[in-house]
């Protein structure tokens, strides 16, 4: 794979998308960046998502308030520690100086919520490996579409709302994957 220039007579991933005039690969240079922008779509998608279904916990919590032994409810305090300081209970505040500070009690998405958080990612996913393929071809053409359609996409999908308190920190905690995540 060399880095190419190349308009007519290419071919990607497939026999059946070989290009054959300048328009054609036009429309496959648009195709890419639609592409690139469905992506950045999927990805605000899932997090939407999963702001819905926090939300919809919430709302239930309100109108009928769980007892500590419901099984989707699993209470911050119930974490141990080993007797070194560390924390056995996955996901809870080990640093919380670092990550700030945690909610007072997790819950645990049905099985349906999970089913479609899971096909989200899973398009996601597919998407972003169609989109790496198609970079891979090393078509200075379709890597700068792939740069406007991400650019786009994000502008048009990134474009959110952002939570002000504890100094702004808690911006940057949003996408913490890490230590939080």
């Amino acid at each position: 794979m060399l880095w190419n220039w190349d308009v007519l007579d290419t071919c990607f991933m497939s026999t059946t998308w070989h290009i054959h005039s300048r328009a054609m690969f036009g429309g496959s240079c648009i195709g890419v960046v639609l592409l690139a922008i469905l992506l950045e779509f999927l990805r605000r998608a899932g997090k939407e998502y999963d702001r819905y279904v926090v939300a919809q916990q919430k709302r239930m919590q309100t109108a009928s308030p769980l007892s500590s032994s419901s099984p989707m409810m699993i209470p911050a305090s119930t974490s141990s520690s080993d007797g070194n300081g560390t924390n056995k209970t996955p996901g809870a505040a080990t640093s919380a100086g670092v990550c700030g500070p945690r909610p007072t009690s997790m819950f645990r998405p049905t099985i349906v919520q999970q089913a479609i958080r899971a096909l989200l990612h899973t398009c996601q996913f597919a998407l972003a490996f169609g989109v790496m393929l198609l970079a891979m071809y090393y078509n200075g053409y379709f890597i700068i579409c792939i740069f406007i359609g991400v650019y786009v996409g994000y502008f048009i999908f990134g474009w959110e709302s952002f939570n002000v308190g504890n100094r702004g920190d808690d911006r940057m905690q949003e996408n913490v994957t890490v230590c939080c995540g």
